[in-house]
C-alpha cells in the first residue's frame, strides 16, 4: 500500500463556543450540518452499539448544499482492504479514502467509502420510523462484503440529529485547521483537525516524523490560545453514539 495521508486530531469538551472563537472560528466559511449515525436495532434496543464495536460507521449528513452517506471501517488494517479496496478511488458519486487516523497516542487506520447525494435526498432515512438500510448503496455492500465480513449489518436506526458546525481551513499559527462543533444530548465538543499528505519523495519514516511535528505543533497552538484539551479517553464518535442510545432509553 502506497503511502497515506495522516488526519491529526484533537478535542475540545468544555465551553466550545469560547474554543471556536479562539481559535479563529470566525475566520473561515461556516457550514452547518446535521449528522446522524446508523446502528443495529436490535442492539440499540439492549443499550448496545454493536456495529460500532465491530469497527463500522454508517453516517448520514444533511446540509443545505448536499447529502451524504459514508461508510466507514475504523479501526482497521491493511489486510482487511481487499480488491477494489486496496486502494483510494474516484467514481462519482462515490469517494474511496484510507487514510491514518492520529488522536493523541491513538492511531489507526481507517477506510470510508463515501456516497454524495443531492440536498434533501437522505431526509426520509434517518426521518422517525425510515429506513437507513434503504439508502445504503449496493457498491457500500460490496464494501462491508469484502473488508468487514463477519460484521452482521441489517435492521438499522438512525440516532440523532447531531448540530455540527465546521469551519475549514482556519489559519492557526502556521498551520490550517478544520474546527467542526457537535452537539447533541447534553454533549458538545469541538475537534480541531489538519491533514499531513505525503510528498513525492517520502519515505514511511520521514511521513511518520513530519507527522508527528505537527502533531505536536497542533497541540502547542491549541494549548497556546488557552483552550484546554480533552484528556477523555473515548473518541468522539463513541460518546455521542453511547449518549444517543442512552437517551432512547430515558
Amino acid at each position: 500500500m502506497d503511502l497515506l495521508p495522516v488526519e491529526i486530531k484533537v478535542n475540545v469538551d468544555s465551553d466550545v463556543a469560547a474554543a471556536l472563537s479562539a481559535l479563529g472560528g470566525s475566520h473561515g466559511v461556516r457550514t452547518t450540518r446535521r449528522i446522524w449515525f446508523a446502528e443495529g436495532r436490535d442492539g440499540v434496543a439492549e443499550r448496545r452499539t454493536p456495529l460500532l464495536d465491530a469497527g463500522v460507521i454508517v453516517r448520514f449528513r444533511l446540509g443545505d448544499q448536499a447529502d451524504d452517506l459514508t461508510v466507514k471501517l475504523r479501526p482497521c488494517t491493511s489486510r482487511q482492504l481487499v480488491g477494489r479496496f486496496s486502494a483510494p478511488f474516484d467514481a462519482d458519486p462515490f469517494t474511496y479514502k484510507i487514510e491514518e487516523d492520529w488522536s493523541a497516542d491513538r492511531q489507526v487506520l481507517a477506510a470510508s467509502l463515501v456516497h454524495d447525494h443531492p440536498p434533501g435526498a437522505l431526509s426520509e432515512a434517518v426521518s422517525p420510523g425510515g429506513d437507513p438500510a434503504a439508502s445504503v448503496d449496493p457498491l457500500h455492500h460490496q464494501f462491508l462484503h469484502a473488508c468487514a465480513p463477519t460484521v452482521p449489518f441489517g435492521g438499522l436506526v438512525a440516532l440523532g440529529p447531531i448540530l455540527a458546525t465546521k469551519v475549514e481551513d482556519v489559519p492557526l499559527d502556521g498551520l490550517k485547521v478544520n474546527l467542526e462543533a457537535w452537539s447533541v444530548a447534553g454533549l458538545d465538543f469541538l475537534e480541531v483537525s489538519i491533514r499531513v499528505k505525503p510528498k513525492d519523495d517520502d519515505e514511511a519514516e520521514e511521513l511518520a516524523k513530519r507527522a508527528e511535528r505537527k502533531q505536536r505543533e497542533l497541540e502547542d497552538a491549541v494549548r497556546g490560545r488557552g483552550v484546554a484539551l480533552s484528556e477523555h479517553p473515548e473518541n468522539k464518535t463513541r460518546r455521542v453514539l453511547t449518549a444517543l442510545v442512552r437517551s432512547m432509553h430515558n
